[in-house]
């Protein structure tokens, strides 16, 4: 700061003159250096009406006021800044005040105290007398680190805050599923206690990373003991021990008594029935044709469950949903044909808070398989944190279904290409 015994210096002020200085070495764009500040205004201190005046003070500079050597000093008066700004005398003061203790502008005073300068033919300041915005020239890759910095921050908040409300959600709906059964499940209640002890805790939206962690990792083991919970105590809908155990022996495991699927690479699929047999027997050993290609389950089973209408095939649906997938196993064992995978839609459709009555509904309009195809996608989109209200997404599934509009497909397909970028 150029002494001329104006102004009382601060230390403050002598370190925005030494930035000054600093800044003329440096030749900088005028918006870069403004924008930066800007950016980083009220991590630093500043107010709208500070950063108006620096605003309304960097338009009177000149691009060649930037450059390494010179520095971007304002003479403007200060009616012509009280009628840029709308400030007061006071107001205008204490606003260059403040830019100046911050270090984002410094004063050159001149021996009368008042501001002039002037340029040459070409533009260039000679001299001058006024508010020197040098410093923001030194400080712009400061500046602009900071911002970064504070970017990530944001992200990283915006990120773990959106972890507190799936661990939130996800706790509240395993909470009311086994509320649902009204059978006694030992520990749900310190459950709903801690839950609650939890959400008192949910900051404000200027809590730091630090905070939103510490939450995060609360919720997540609050998370983790509500699933031991609900997949020790609460048994699958309409699964009874007797019903597990006479599945389990229809399908027996074991390799000497499982049944036998042959292997080919020929993925030619082979429809036989009984005349196809007979015309075959009939006929003289020929040359050695492919092998055929065993059917799965889910295109040899009976009923509804098993001729589903979807357009896309039960496996790449469970790729496409891991969380779906992984909690249809906890809970049933395992998800083989379309009928597991419609028993266990069922079975995991209160836990997302959907309706008895929203779900029967979707089946009554699109079939079984493809309303638990439906569901399975929201499901995923609701633990992915993209859907906020699954009933009403379902019940738009099913209006899109009935206008001939909606093409499940097409989804899961495309969440298999994200999974694979």
């Amino acid at each position: 700061m150029t002494q001329s015994g104006w102004r009382k210096p601060t230390p403050a002020l002598g370190t925005a003159d030494q930035l000054a200085r600093d800044g003329e070495q440096i030749s900088i764009a005028k918006t870069r250096s403004v924008v930066a500040a800007k950016r980083v205004g009220a991590h630093i201190g500043l107010k709208a009406a500070d950063l108006l005046l620096l605003d309304t003070l960097a338009a009177f500079t000149q691009p060649q006021d930037w450059e390494e050597g010179r520095r971007p000093i304002v003479w403007a008066s200060n009616a012509y800044l009280m009628e840029r700004t709308g400030f007061s005398l006071s107001t205008l003061k204490r606003h260059a005040r403040r830019l100046a203790e911050v270090g984002v502008i410094t004063f050159r005073d001149s021996p009368n105290g008042k501001r002039w300068g002037r340029r040459d033919a070409d533009g260039v300041i000679v001299e001058a007398y006024g508010f020197d915005l040098a410093p923001l020239s030194a400080r712009a890759a400061e500046f602009e680190a900071v911002a970064a910095d504070l970017a990530a921050e944001r992200a990283l908040c915006q990120r773990l805050r959106r972890q507190i409300t799936i661990a939130r959600r996800s706790i509240r709906a395993r909470l009311e599923a086994a509320l649902e059964r009204q059978e006694h499940v030992p520990g749900l209640r310190s459950l709903q206690q801690a839950f609650e002890a939890l959400l008192a805790c949910l900051p404000g939206p200027r809590a730091g990373a630090d905070m939103l962690q510490r939450l995060v990792d609360r919720f997540a083991d609050l998370l983790s003991r509500a699933e031991k919970v609900f997949l020790r105590e609460v048994k699958p809908v309409g699964q009874s021990t007797e019903m597990i155990e006479e599945r389990k022996n229809m399908d027996p495991r074991e390799v000497s008594s499982g049944p036998h699927i042959p292997i080919t690479k020929q993925l030619h699929p082979v429809i036989r029935n009984s005349s196809e047999n007979e015309e075959a027997a009939a006929e003289p050993p020929g040359p050695a044709q492919p092998a055929p290609v065993a059917r799965t389950a889910s295109d040899s089973g009976a009923g509804e469950a098993n001729k589903p209408q979807v357009g896309i095939e039960l496996g790449t649906i469970l790729q496409a949903c891991p969380e779906f997938t992984s909690w249809g196993r906890n809970l049933g064992g395992y998800i083989r044909d379309w009928r597991d995978f419609v028993r266990v839609a069922g079975e995991l459709r209160p836990m997302i808070g959907i309706s008895e009555h929203a779900w029967v509904a979707a089946q009554e309009q699109m079939g079984k398989p493809a309303a638990a195809a439906a569901f399975a996608l929201v499901f995923e989109k609701v633990h992915s944190g993209e859907v906020n209200s699954p009933g009403g997404y379902l019940r738009g599934m099913v209006e899109k279904a009935g206008a001939g509009e909606l093409h499940l497909e097409r989804s899961f397909f495309g969440r298999l290409s994200e999974m694979a970028a």
